[in-house]
């Protein structure tokens, strides 16, 4: 509450939050206005019938969507398609040599970079909201698991509303870039993650109703005492750190001695934070791009079939390894850009700075990758166990595919996200160096 009356009494730092739930806003409104030529009686059925749809690819799309692709909305396909082609571009910069030159050339490469990173979105934006519109319009049962005719054929000029409705969709996502973006210039947090922490959070009132209707209040108070604890250890993880010491050797300069200072480098237990499990997420839609192209019947069918049942469903195996896999490896590939030994150990080097016991140079930078190895394996199991098993649990015991996010990747997302917020909101206080918020 003190830091709450801090910020309020902050006019920049006031506007800026505003700004930010504005932000917000207008994409929760977004999210609820329908594609054009997407018949607003089908969608009222399909929402009365979505109880029995919100497994398999639907309900994995629909979590981090925000209740955009059971509306069909403008912001159906949500932010993914942008992280998704983070990812791609990402991994070509080590193959391109134009992109890794892009890349040294430092913000006029990265600006570059960024602006072929939206290209990318669009292109796929395109190819996924292509793809699901054929789904829905000639087999929604495959997808939604409800036969509901959204985009009836008979409908006049049936084509031209299917063509327009891909267009929204994909502007959509432009869109959605765009207020990102916004959110980083005049805002507070990652504008990316903001949006996603919007959309899966949105859907956990509907999920504690789902929960009091097949099992009662007790179920909801187990539930939210569960949801407590583990928002508990999400923090206490997030906060843990190895300090690695640091000397700096003595210098005198004329009648002067500098240097001589003892600090440490902090490394974070999980120094990826919740992108591993964004990352994760973004990377298993690629199966629903391929799912969505195929035919409505058939050997079709039958993949989609099997993907429902086996690579979205949270209480089957094969999701958990996949998912749980990607996650502990995003978290190495995360923090292999985002901590460099090589060029840390240089920087300590440069700077006369050495680790008690290590030679400077080769001997630091094995040091610093062993302690990196080291303490990521921890923190990307963590990662993983939070975002399956208690999902996987309660999908179990409410029997069938609604346990998507609940306890899972909706809250290492808003935990997550929410400590990055207070983390920038504290330190734009500290920066101003007001003696009554240093009390």
């Amino acid at each position: 509450m003190k830091t709450l009356k801090n910020v309020l009494s902050t006019p920049e730092l006031r506007n800026k939050i505003l700004f930010t739930l504005f932000i917000v806003v207008v994409y929760r409104i977004g999210v609820q206005i329908p594609a054009p030529g997407v018949s607003l009686d089908a969608l009222q059925s399909l929402r009365e019938d979505q109880a029995a749809s919100e497994g398999g690819i639907f309900g994995y799309l629909n979590l981090f969507s925000g209740g955009g692709i059971g509306n069909l909305s403008l912001f159906a396909l949500g932010i993914l398609p942008y992280i998704t082609s983070s990812i791609i571009i990402q991994i070509l910069t080590v193959a391109i040599p134009k992109l890794e030159e892009w890349q040294a050339q430092g913000a006029v490469g990265q600006r570059k970079i960024n602006q072929w990173t939206r290209y990318v979105a669009i292109v796929l934006a395109l190819v996924q909201s292509t793809g699901i519109i054929f789904l829905i319009s000639r087999n929604p049962e495959g997808f939604f698991g409800v036969d509901v005719a959204l985009f009836p054929e008979s409908q006049p000029q049936w084509a031209l509303k299917v063509v327009l409705a891909v267009i929204c969709m994909t502007a959509g996502t432009a869109l959605l870039m765009w207020l990102g973006e916004l959110v980083d210039q005049k805002g507070i947090g990652n504008g990316m993650s903001l949006l996603i922490f919007a959309s899966v959070v949105s859907g956990l009132p509907g999920l504690i109703i789902q929960i009091h209707s097949l099992r009662g209040w007790f179920a909801v108070i187990i539930a939210l005492v569960l949801l407590v604890f583990l928002i508990a250890g999400i923090v206490f993880v997030e906060q843990g750190q190895r300090r690695i010491p640091v000397n700096f050797a003595k210098r005198m300069v004329g009648r002067r001695q500098y240097g001589g200072n003892n600090t440490y480098i902090p490394l974070k237990v999980n120094q990826a934070g919740v992108i591993p499990v964004i990352f994760a997420s973004s990377l298993l839609q690629l199966p629903t791009l391929i799912a969505n192209v195929l035919p409505a019947d058939g050997w079709g069918q039958t993949v989609r079939t099997f993907l429902n049942d086996n690579l979205f469903s949270p209480d089957n195996l094969g999701y958990i390894l996949v998912f749980g896999l990607l996650i502990v490896g995003f978290a190495y590939f995360y923090n292999s850009i985002a901590f460099d030994p090589v060029r840390r150990a240089d920087e300590l080097r440069k700077s006369g700075g050495f680790v008690p016991g290590i030679r400077p140079g080769p001997q630091t930078e094995k040091h610093l990758a062993k302690i990196l190895n080291r303490i990521t394996l921890p923190g990307a199991v963590f990662l993983a166990v939070v975002a399956l098993i208690p999902s996987a649990a309660l999908a179990r015991s409410l029997g069938g595919g609604t346990g998507f996010g609940f306890s899972g990747v909706s809250i290492l997302i808003a935990a997550g996200v929410s400590l990055e917020i207070m983390k920038q909101i504290n330190s734009q206080l500290m920066s101003r160096n007001y003696e009554g918020f240093l009390k």
